[in-house]
């Protein structure tokens, strides 16, 4: 029993995303780029990513960014990802800015399982404030504390996502 919850809050050790197969590769999230473009209102493309809109946005502008690599989720990625998150929020932000959302009223951050509805990493792209006080707290930002980046949360904003991995950590809901 305690094995088995503590798994469900730090996540079982998972192999790789570099080591996943077919099987697991298929998600709604893949068909933004292959199978099922239209049901995405795509709003931004390249080679590696694309962003569309938030089918349930919880802001104003929400938007999802997604490789288009299938990466289960922000539990899987380890330092050598780090570069691959810092290019997600250069184009979260240049997103944000074709909005015209100033600096100060920006949110990206990913949920941590088993708190996220697709297994595919997804950055949510957001402009404050959020439509509601429940939408507000399905985004927590949590400070870390003593050596933590970030403490027991559900939600990780990318530069919290960025300096964990960066010291060799993994992102978990736990203080990382």
């Amino acid at each position: 029993m305690l094995p088995n919850l503590l798994h469900w809050i730090v996540g079982k050790p998972q192999p790789s995303h570099h080591q996943l197969n077919n099987s697991q590769r298929s998600c709604i999230f893949c068909g933004a780029y292959s199978t099922n473009r239209s049901d995405f209102d795509i709003i931004w493309e390249d080679q590696e990513f694309v962003a569309f809109r938030d089918i349930r946005p919880s802001a104003q502008h929400h938007i999802q960014l997604i490789p288009k690599a299938h990466i289960e989720s922000v539990r899987k990625l380890s330092q050598k990802d780090v570069n691959m998150l810092r290019r997600m929020e250069e184009i979260g932000h240049s997103v944000l800015d074709s909005f015209n959302v100033p600096v100060s009223k920006r949110k990206m951050g990913f949920h941590i399982p088993p708190f996220n509805s697709v297994l595919h990493l997804h950055l949510h792209v957001q402009s404050l404030p959020y439509i509601s006080l429940i939408y507000r707290l399905k985004y927590p930002f949590v400070r870390g504390f003593g050596g933590y980046e970030k403490g027991f949360s559900w939600f990780a904003e990318i530069g919290q996502a960025i300096r964990i991995l960066e010291k060799g950590h993994r992102v978990t809901v736990t203080p990382c």
